[in-house]
């Protein structure tokens, strides 16, 4: 627990920092840099042994590639990024990941995956991450895209959202939880703590719709938040999932008494392109 408190003195700030006070370039390369920490331990799914690392070129070359059709470090990124067609349909092929997730997760342990589909699904969930990142941060056209005039605020609202749900699914599930979701993944979720988590959003949600844009539909924001809660439960359990069938406890030890970066960003790996993408269907 100390070791804990510790990372989590110096790792909060630094992602308030990153969220609200750098510049538009450094953010992509923050995003960037946080994305292959995830490739790297997604390879234990992937490879094994110290070719893992290996991984982290293959996310490399993707997220290179889509850097061709959308450059996140161009100083126009702001006016094209919120409609642009390769960063709108790589978040579709997140969520097309997230409703083949929920198979997967509802059927382990009645399949096993091998390291080619391992290897595909890292692109599905880490790509999107890195795009609804930037997306989220960055897109300023339509002007009633996003709810909030602030990209940081964008960002940090879903944020928020999904440590809302797993703050109110815990002290929900702790206190009367007695229907267990899919115990074969994780046996301590259960749907009395799915439904004291999206609660506990939502009231935050409707707290900070006075601070949003008065155009903005309050609709819309319950529909997003519902859903976005239920994928970042999803992103957890699919983690859970790719853990157990690797036959390992956490992602990495990057973070001292936390695990490693997936074990920190795995439900906002399926949060933020699923709330992001609900906003561009919306608007």
């Amino acid at each position: 627990m100390k070791q804990r408190i510790l990372t989590a003195c110096w790792l909060i700030p630094l992602a308030i920092l990153w969220m609200f006070f750098v510049p538009e370039t450094a953010f992509a390369a923050g995003a960037v840099v946080l994305v292959l920490l995830g490739a790297y331990e997604w390879g234990k799914f992937v490879f094994s042994g110290k070719n893992i690392a290996l991984y982290a070129v293959i996310i490399a070359a993707f997220l290179g590639l889509s850097f061709w059709f959308c450059n996140p470090f161009s100083e126009n990124l702001p006016l094209t990024v919120g409609t642009d067609r390769t960063v709108v349909g790589i978040l579709g092929m997140g969520v097309s990941w997230w409703l083949i997730a929920v198979l997967l997760v509802f059927k382990y342990p009645g399949f096993k995956t091998d390291r080619i589909l391992n290897a595909i699904f890292g692109v599905t969930v880490l790509l999107p991450f890195f795009w609804s990142l930037i997306y989220l941060h960055t897109a300023q056209q339509p002007q009633d895209l996003l709810p909030f005039v602030s990209g940081s605020a964008n960002l940090f609202f879903v944020m928020l959202l999904v440590w809302c749900a797993d703050s109110g699914a815990y002290f929900v599930g702790k206190a009367c939880g007695k229907h267990h979701m899919i115990p074969a993944v994780s046996p301590n979720k259960t749907l009395e703590g799915l439904g004291g988590g999206i609660l506990l959003s939502l009231i935050v949600a409707f707290a900070a719709y006075f601070f949003m844009k008065e155009n903005f539909n309050p609709v819309h924001v319950a529909v997003a938040v519902v859903v976005a809660v239920v994928a970042s439960v999803l992103g957890d359990l699919a983690e859970s999932m790719f853990k157990r069938i690797a036959g390992i406890k956490d992602s990495s030890n990057l973070l001292p008494g936390h695990g490693g970066v997936l074990d920190r960003v795995d439900s906002l790996t399926a949060a933020l392109p699923v709330y992001a993408f609900i906003m561009y269907m919306f608007h």
